[in-house]
């Protein structure tokens, strides 16, 4: 059986990048993160306890992402690292980082990595 907890779509202000400006000025980053673990125990029982707090998950990203790094994979390394340590029962996370706005030529909507770890079980 396969569940999934997805994060879609957040915004956060922060500081990463190589160059100069970036930190100075810094830009919009949107993560979109899915989690795969067994929830059917929390489908039967609708207790948080039998499950992954998403609420824990989204306050682990906010707090990495406040440390300023020059690489987007280095931020997303950390943030699969902290959720996967917080939460053992996870059997893989996937993250997709877009940097808004990247100091680049041309028009686009952005720049993205996307990591994914899975977690023995």
């Amino acid at each position: 059986m396969t569940s999934k907890i997805i994060l879609e779509n957040i915004k956060i202000y922060a500081y990463h990048g190589v160059l100069p400006e970036e930190k100075i000025l810094g830009t919009y980053y949107i993560l979109n993160v899915e989690i795969k673990a067994d929830l059917w125990k929390a489908a039967k029982t609708d207790h948080l306890d039998d499950t992954i707090n998403y609420a824990e998950i989204n306050e682990i990203i906010h707090e990495e992402m406040k440390i300023p790094s020059e690489l987007l994979e280095h931020v997303a390394g950390r943030i699969i690292d902290k959720i996967g340590e917080k939460f053992s029962e996870i059997s893989s996370i996937k993250i997709k980082m877009t940097k808004t706005k990247p100091p680049m030529q041309g028009e686009m909507d952005g720049v993205s990595v996307e990591l994914k770890k899975n977690f023995k079980k």
